[in-house]
Formats: C-alpha cells, structure tokens, sequence
C-alpha cells in the first residue's frame, strides 16, 4: 500500500472499525504451490501483544499447509468504492478518479488451537446475526448433537499478527471543500458519499 499522504490511514480505531464493518478479507501468501489467496471473515482482537486477525479456512486449503509453518501473510479487506467524475467538478481539466476504503495487514501466521477455534467461530456468527437484528440469532447449539464437532475438523483457525496495518480512504480529501461536497451530492445515497462527511486520519 502506498496512497498518497491525505489518504492514509493509521489510527487503530478507524482501522478496526472498518474490519468491524467490513470483515471479509483476501489473505495472500506465498505456498508450495506458488501465490495464493483465500478469501475469509476475520475477527480483530486487541491483548497484551497488541491486534491480531483471528480467521479459518479449510484444511484442504491450499494455503494451511503454510500457515501452519508460520508463513507470513498479506491480508486486504475492501470497503465501498465508487467511480468520480470529472463533470462533477467546478474546476475544469479534472480527470476520473476512483474514491475506496481499503486496509491492509501484514504478518506472521500461527496456527489456533481448538478452543481459539471455537471461540473465533462463536465471536463471527454473533457479530454478523446482530446485522440481522431484530431476528433472534442463529448459535451453533441449534445444530444436531455432534454435527459442529465434526465439521470443526475440516477447518483450521489462525492469527494472523500485524506488523504492518494500514488503511487507505480516499474520498476526496485532496480537493478543497466545495469540490468534495458536489462529489458527494453527485454520489447521492452511494456508501462512499456517506463516507465523505466523516474521514478519519492520522
């Protein structure tokens, strides 16, 4: 990642809020079989060693096998993005440009143990069942005797721990005021137009 300076993002909590929202993430690296990706929820932790990306795949994956060696990842979640206009500047000789929400994590990968696994699965499905609110949340103690048991043995879970967690907004932030509010207006009801009004930076 290497945006322009008014378009980075290092503040943590801008970050986290973005995965919160946001969690679906393609997960790079590098296996015996060459480059690889897998696309996979993550659910951020904050302790004593700082944050980590905690994720699954399955077990035939082809990228386990060297996650479980500790290969180092490349993870990238994306937001809403939305195309930009020139015609919708007052200032003339504009080019099109693209406005996005993106971040990007890079580190060690170490392999969870059965309880981080469980754990990780439980945190996923009641952060993504609250969206569905007022729908009572679907748990995993509404499945038959055994049956989590034995599916939980064909994934693996991770922790994936940053030592490079960047995001980038771009949403306008390189154009005077008036300039980024036809933007917006032209966007309408877009996600990215939302996102204008409020544009956390370092």
């Amino acid at each position: 990642m290497h945006p322009a300076a008014p378009f980075r993002v290092g503040d943590t909590e801008a970050i986290l809020a973005h995965l919160a929202a946001h969690p679906l993430m393609a997960v790079f690296a590098v296996c015996e079989a060459g480059h690889r990706v897998a696309h996979t929820p993550v659910i951020p932790r904050t302790d004593g060693e700082g944050i980590a990306l905690d994720f699954h795949l399955s077990r035939n994956n082809a990228l386990t096998a060297a996650f479980a060696r500790g290969a180092v990842a490349l993870a990238v979640s994306q937001g809403p993005d939305a195309y930009v206009s020139p015609d919708w500047y007052a200032a003339a000789d504009q080019v099109p440009t693209w406005n996005y929400l993106s971040v990007e994590a890079e580190g060690e990968v170490a392999s969870l143990d059965e309880v981080g696994l469980v754990a990780l699965l439980d945190d996923l499905s009641a952060q993504e069942e609250a969206r569905l609110a007022p729908k009572a949340p679907w748990t995993r103690h509404k499945m038959s005797p055994g049956r989590f048991e034995a599916m939980l043995a064909g994934i693996q879970g991770f922790r994936l721990r940053p030592h490079r967690l960047e995001g980038t907004f771009k949403l306008s932030q390189n154009k005077p005021a008036d300039e980024r509010a036809r933007v917006a207006a032209a966007l309408a009801d877009h996600p990215v137009a939302r996102r204008m009004g409020r544009i956390p930076t370092d």
